[in-house]
């Protein structure tokens, strides 16, 4: 009996295949389209927008130096601290809100907080790939990235600090791998925008001192003939590197309120009362699974700089700094999430990285984008009554509306959260107080926080007894107090809010 005839099948390398696929640039496209678009949805479906407690007065100071043509350098729109010295050090961000505002209304405004976050998300994806050499590494670590820090804040002025500072943590950890000392001539004009659009240019400053002193520590050990193996030698020129700080000093000075800036700064550092009594300030809680994500990448961070063959000075200590930043305010997580994705993209640097996105493909992703979202605004009620109805379920419209048809002599009391709101949609009332702690001083703010909760001190709070009407959450133990109180007449209530009026 014969051996049966058998034919032999060509084997697939459905590996290799797999492999070619992720490849592809058409591939490519469409992740980092998807992972935008997320992003995007994500934005449109929450409206943070809209929903922000500090975009309002923002918003108001960008029309402010709109009408004025010019920018303010005292506390306007406040009747509290009209007098008080106060800088519109983010006006950048301001002035482009403004005009998004009044050029297409409360959407435009609305867009414009979305288009800002997507922003963001590229820059973070964009960092990581450039550092790593590769598409994939940079589309993932960006997304995890993204997710530990992104939406636990509201789009800011901060959004743009976190674009540049992306950027500055790649030309630093870039030039200090290829040698390249031209990439930090970059640097200054990064400052000079970072310096209009947001007051925490000083940590992108921090950083680019930070890069410089480790630098020159390895020239001065090398000088003195200290070449331990176990740290990462420098090949960047010393006098040139002190240069490009100072001008990257120096050009933080050029913007309206030149070197003040450095006086706004200081106050921060000294404050008391954000600190204490303000969440996002305090300290994260590990009660989001976003902490455990930036926990994650700052211990990978670490463990990917332990791998290295050799000591990394300044990458040892970005992430020791930016761990106690990161850690100690909700806030500035993004400091060290982005700190972390810049040093494990950096370790995973190849030998033969691939190209970026052309300019026309990024125009294709972003017509694709803007197609996509146009289709997902729709379906996420990201329209005018959609967004009306969201403002109308966390701030006090119809209170305002009653009073703009029952008008009450001022001048008018309120508390924090609602501030930057009346300043925007009821400017014939000067606000008590507002979101800008830096304007008003731990004193002011304390004294209304005090007074907000409740406490027996608000018999004696001169902002309260000079005021005749007076406009609070239900939320806050005041309202209630005041109900019990025949000093005040309850003039309004609905269900987010009161107004009282005093005779």
């Amino acid at each position: 009996m014969g051996s049966p005839v058998t034919t032999s099948l060509p084997r697939r390398d459905t590996l290799g295949e797999l492999r070619g696929l992720l490849r592809e640039r058409v591939v490519h496209l469409f992740a980092l389209g998807t992972f935008l678009a997320l992003v995007g949805w994500h934005a449109f479906k929450e409206k943070y927008s809209v929903l922000d407690l500090d975009i309002w007065w923002h918003l108001k100071v960008g029309q402010w130096i709109v009408e004025h043509r010019g920018f303010p350098h005292t506390g306007i729109l406040s009747r509290t601290a009209a007098d008080r010295p106060w800088a519109a050090y983010s006006w950048g961000y301001e002035l482009l809100l403004s005009r998004a505002y009044d050029w297409f209304g409360l959407v435009g405004a609305g867009v414009f907080g979305v288009v800002l976050t997507m922003a963001v998300a590229y820059a973070v994806y964009w960092m990581a790939r450039r550092l790593s050499g590769s598409f994939w590494v940079g589309c993932v670590l960006g997304a995890i990235t993204c997710s530990a820090f992104l939406f636990n804040l509201m789009p800011r002025p901060v959004f743009f600090s976190m674009i540049l500072y992306a950027v500055t943590l790649t030309l630093l950890l870039e030039a200090q791998r290829t040698g390249r000392i031209q990439l930090l001539y970059w640097l200054p004009l990064a400052f000079l925008l970072w310096a209009n659009l947001h007051i925490q240019f000083i940590y992108g400053l921090f950083v680019v001192g930070l890069f410089v002193a480790a630098n020159l520590a390895h020239h001065l050990a090398e000088r003195l003939g200290f070449e331990p193996d176990f740290l990462q030698p420098t090949s960047l020129p010393a006098q040139p590197l002190i240069a490009v700080f100072m001008v990257c000093l120096l050009a933080t000075c050029c913007g309206p309120y030149t070197y003040n800036l450095y006086f706004v700064i200081a106050g921060y550092v000294t404050a008391k009362f954000p600190y204490t009594f303000i969440r996002e300030f305090q300290a994260i809680s590990f009660r989001a699974g976003s902490h455990f994500v930036e926990l994650i990448l700052t211990g990978a961070a670490f463990f990917a700089l332990g791998l290295e063959k050799k000591l990394h000075l300044f990458k040892l200590a970005l992430l020791i700094a930016a761990a106690i930043v990161g850690y100690r305010t909700m806030r500035d997580t993004w400091f060290i999430c982005l700190a972390a994705a810049a040093c494990i993209a950096d370790s995973l640097a190849a030998e033969a990285p691939e190209s970026g996105e052309s300019l026309v493909e990024k125009a294709g992703i972003a017509a694709a984008l803007a197609i996509a979202l146009a289709l997902l605004a729709a379906n996420t009620n990201f329209t005018m009554r959609g967004l009306d109805e969201a403002v109308s379920s966390e701030f006090p419209v119809n209170a305002i509306n009653f009073l703009r048809h029952n008008p009450q002599p001022g001048p008018l009391y309120n508390t924090f959260d609602w501030g930057g709101f009346l300043t925007w949609y009821m400017p014939d009332y000067p606000v008590a107080i507002d979101g800008r702690t830096d304007l008003y001083g731990d004193e002011i703010d304390t004294r209304f926080f005090k007074t907000q909760q409740g406490d027996a001190s608000y018999v004696e709070d001169p902002y309260l007894n000079e005021s005749h009407v007076i406009l609070l959450s239900t939320k806050v133990p005041l309202a209630s107090v005041l109900l019990q109180d025949s000093r005040f007449r309850l003039i309004y209530q609905d269900s987010i809010s009161v107004v009282f009026a005093r005779d």
